[in-house]
């Protein structure tokens, strides 16, 4: 293997879009959470899918790493050039190639942004739904099967990606699904590619289902004397029917940190934050039904917001999840962590997330997709503390070990990256082999980021 002989190559390739200074490595060394910096040896910027092919043939040969990169706001370190190599930056590949309006779709490329994208759609009456909170890239979207808060309604990045070219490791170009909304052809490999986390091909292009944007949107907020009441509020709601298009839990510590970032001035209980889309007269309606419901749980304070200034300070608050259990934590690097459970047993693993966190002494917020049965916990640690790290470790260990015990994942939406691999084996038993045999099928060199998602062999 012969790094120096692949970046030699790739600076004929590429020019001054290959940098090794090391401001450019240490940026793209950096990430959200805990992990160590973890810097490339070099930063690649392509600019088309012919570059991103070259790039991986001379890769290949060499034995050199490739980790793709997008808006590097992954929570389990995928976007880390943990053996080094190449960090293939898709920035520049970020247009929007076709807005198909009477099919809902769209042909992007991997380093538009989900924002930018919806931007650009103001003017069509369509929008793109997958809202992971942070402005992610599309490409890095796809590569984590993102979801976030309106996934109850309108499903995740599997449910909103119909179609996909990719580079092979050997630079193959394929194409991978089609515009039709199904098929019956074949092996599935764009949705193989989803969520392979860049371990399998480097995806260049996506298209990806829009949605109509609802002639009202109404959101709105109340408050529970217990997670366990606010959880059973929102099994009864699914049950019922109601079509909601979010619903989000926050526990007493996350209000708490909402506090004291957003300055919220919430009462410290746990809270839903909802969100109804529909016609006026359905939105009202969708509204009184909740409200009903919510009133047998025992729910207070129930307001609404149907403004869009309103309706935004709401959501940008929940999406400063991270950045308030951060100020909770008094500046402390967190430690995200998530699960997702069927919803019968949520408030079981809420509740003993909870009690496993004070019983170790650590400082935790929980916010969930309570939908769909997916929580995220926030732990404030100190990196440079290897006792409260080493608890740390315990609680999203023990975490893991209860989202399986009551029949879910140990993944919702962060997907495995660095921080998750270790729990493979517990949730896939032998079907972990057969993975590994696509990623030797598909990569045989192992070049396409390497250390992550599957677990070194035992």
């Amino acid at each position: 293997m012969n790094h120096e002989t692949a970046l030699s190559e790739l600076s004929g390739l590429l020019g001054d879009r290959l940098s090794t200074s090391m401001a450019e490595r240490e940026l793209h060394g950096q990430n959200e959470t805990y992990y160590a910096a973890m810097p490339p040896d070099a930063v690649a910027y392509p600019e088309t899918t012919a570059e991103v092919s070259e790039i991986l043939k001379i890769c290949n040969a060499h034995g050199c790493p490739v980790t793709a990169y997008g808006a590097a706001s992954s929570l389990e370190g995928q976007h880390l050039a943990r053996a080094g190599g190449i960090s293939l930056d898709m920035a520049r590949m970020n247009r929007v190639l076709a807005v198909n309006a009477e099919d809902m779709n769209a042909v992007v490329q991997p380093g538009l942004t989900r924002k930018f994208l919806n931007e650009e759609l103001r003017a069509t009456g369509l929008f793109f739904s997958v809202d992971p909170g942070a402005d992610a890239s599309l490409g890095g979207m796809a590569a984590t099967r993102a979801s976030g808060t309106t996934a109850v309604r309108y499903g995740t990045m599997r449910e909103n990606v119909l179609a996909l070219e990719a580079v092979m490791a050997d630079g193959t170009v394929i194409r991978t699904g089609t515009k039709a909304r199904k098929s019956s052809t074949g092996y599935d490999l764009a949705h193989l590619l989803i969520g392979s986390e860049g371990t399998l091909g480097i995806i260049t292009e996506l298209t990806v289902r829009l949605h109509g944007i609802p002639e009202m949107t109404a959101a709105a907020t109340c408050r529970f004397d217990s997670v366990e009441d606010a959880v059973n509020c929102v099994i009864t709601t699914i049950q019922a029917g109601l079509p909601m298009a979010r619903i989000e839990l926050l526990d007493e510590m996350m209000v708490r940190g909402f506090n004291a970032y957003s300055h919220a001035g919430l009462p410290e209980k746990p809270h839903l934050f909802l969100e109804f889309h529909g016609s006026t007269a359905g939105v009202a309606d969708q509204m009184d039904t909740f409200g009903t419901i919510a009133d047998e749980f025992g729910a207070e304070a129930f307001r609404t917001a149907t403004t869009t200034e309103d309706r935004n300070a709401l959501w940008a608050m929940r999406h400063d999840a991270h950045y308030a259990s951060a100020a909770l934590g008094r500046g402390k690097h967190i430690w995200p962590t998530d699960v997702c459970v069927p919803i019968s047993r949520l408030a079981e693993a809420v509740v003993q997330a909870q009690t496993d966190a004070r019983e170790m002494g650590l400082t935790c917020t929980i916010v969930g997709h309570v939908g769909d049965g997916n929580f995220h916990a926030g732990l404030s640690v100190d990196p440079e503390d290897a006792e409260e790290m080493a608890r740390a470790k315990e609680f999203t260990d023990k975490l893991a070990r209860t989202g399986l015990r009551l029949g879910g994942t140990v993944s919702g939406e962060h997907g495995i990256g660095i921080g998750k691999r270790q729990h493979m084996a517990a949730e896939h038993g032998d079907a972990l082999g057969f993975m590994r045999r696509i990623k030797a099928g598909f990569d045989p060199n192992n070049i396409l980021n390497p250390g992550k998602l599957l677990p070194a062999n035992a």
